[in-house]
């Protein structure tokens, strides 16, 4: 089992720094460079830069909250 648990935190790891990496390229790097150059085909628009991790906090506070409405009513289950 360790084998395996490392091999999924060297996966983790790796996707981290992946995305880190294209997302501070993306948002400190492209606004530099030419409009007209190759590299921006791979980049979506500058508006996403904002939207996408402002969605992904949103989905998480609203899980956060889910999960701690259940962990509360679990709670007040057998207290009773």
């Amino acid at each position: 089992m360790e084998l395996a648990d490392r091999a999924v935190g060297f996966l983790l790891s790796f996707i981290s720094l992946s995305i880190f990496t294209y997302y501070t390229f993306w948002v400190i790097i492209l606004p530099f460079v030419d409009s007209d150059h190759f590299i921006h085909q791979y980049f979506l628009p500058q508006e996403y830069a904002i939207l996408m991790p402002v969605f992904a906090g949103v989905v998480l506070l609203c899980f956060l909250c889910i999960f701690i409405g259940f962990v509360t009513l679990k709670s007040k289950k057998k207290k009773a």
